[in-house]
């Protein structure tokens, strides 16, 4: 993503730090899905849920040496957690966790997306009512065509925001 033109909140879905985030999210989630069936004590994976930490910095230590970033992320947080970690990723390809992760990352960003996407309707449909009687030059292939009314203009924006919104739901 291009910083000036991002927003701080979308770009902070993002961020190295939000995606190891995501990641952690996903393989604690699995964990605690194998203690819900009894493979591993739930006592443990909630002692792993609370060391479980990284360091985006030790991270690319770590991927420097192994030219693997899953496996950098996987013994940046073994060294946070100790022998727990031992659960961590177990029966997992990095696939698994990228991909679910990015899945949750997105899912993050599309509520932002959708959230703007609902104000951009309002305030399209307040100017089309603003504009109800202002005039305006049309436009065909390029050139000045019949007058038109910028609130009708407008409206059909809102509408199709609208259905773009839809289709986002």
């Amino acid at each position: 993503m291009i910083e000036r033109y991002t927003l701080p909140e979308i770009g902070n879905v993002w961020t190295e730090e939000a995606k190891y985030r995501a990641w952690l999210k996903v393989e604690l989630a699995v964990c605690r899905a194998r203690a819900e069936l009894g493979e591993i004590p739930s006592n443990e994976v909630e002692e792993l849920a609370e060391k479980a930490d990284f360091s985006v910095e030790r991270i690319h230590e770590i991927e420097a040496e192994t030219s693997h970033d899953v496996i950098a992320f996987v013994t940046n947080v073994a060294e946070h957690a100790g022998d727990v970690a031992r659960h961590f990723h177990f029966g997992l390809t990095s696939s698994d966790v990228l991909d679910t992760a990015g899945a949750l990352q997105l899912r993050d960003a599309l509520v932002l997306i959708r959230r703007e996407a609902k104000n951009l309707t309002l305030l399209l449909t307040e100017m089309a009512l603003e504009h109800r009687n202002t005039v305006m030059v049309g436009r065909t292939h390029g050139v000045h065509a019949e007058p038109m009314v910028l609130g009708h203009k407008l409206a059909v924006w809102a509408f199709e925001m609208e259905r773009n919104l839809e289709r986002l739901a």
